[in-house]
């Protein structure tokens, strides 16, 4: 017997997978082939703005991936000024995502959210280097009970036109906590400590 498992969808995504049925009812009066389509559109909606449950690792001292996606760029570059990271060059990890991945983002680590810093800016391809710089950004510092800060930054992308973030400066966070989303194709950049070696290529 088969068994469908339902994944949640965030509430952020209950008025666009609204949006999307309503124009597919139209489009059904208008040619039938047309509603298939939209169904399939509808679909894709309801499967962007998933939110599964992870099981997070609860091994000390290990930094997690803030975001589904694909390692898009390595780098030690200085963090922005808003993150409070200081001058020297940290590690950069850079994750992009597409839009087929999970689009909700996790806390790297548990900890206090000790920055929060929205700049608007341009809506180049995440992909790219200077994205970091130029796009559309939210930042987060959270620092770990042990002292150790890592910055979090959610950057938006092509298509990504709404950055969300549900944390303010303060609030308490376990590490693979979700903490924001970006809708529609985004990147997210991750600032790791001196001394940290990242695990990923």
């Amino acid at each position: 017997m088969l068994k469908i498992v339902a994944v949640p969808m965030h509430p952020e995504g209950r008025r666009f997978v609204a949006i999307f049925a309503a124009i597919t009812l139209v489009l059904g009066v208008i040619w039938t082939p047309l509603f298939w389509l939209g169904a399939g559109a509808t679909v894709w909606c309801y499967y962007f703005f998933r939110d599964p449950r992870r099981a997070v690792p609860q091994l000390e001292n290990l930094v997690l991936s803030p975001a589904d996606g694909v390692v898009s760029l390595i780098s030690n570059v200085v963090p922005p000024a808003e993150l409070d990271l200081g001058t020297a060059p940290l590690c950069r990890v850079s994750v992009f995502m597409n839009v087929f991945n999970c689009h909700i983002n996790r806390a790297p680590i548990g900890g206090s959210v000790h920055v929060v810093s929205y700049h608007a800016g341009k809506f180049l391809n995440a992909s790219l280097d200077k994205a970091s710089e130029d796009n559309e950004r939210n930042g987060l510092t959270i620092e770990a009970p042990n002292g150790t800060r890592i910055g979090v930054v959610q950057i938006a992308g092509l298509v990504a036109r709404r950055i969300l973030c549900f944390v303010s400066v303060g609030d308490s966070l376990d590490a693979g906590e979700r903490f924001g989303l970006i809708r529609f194709g985004s990147r997210l950049d991750i600032y790791l400590p001196e001394g940290i070696e990242p695990l990923v290529t």
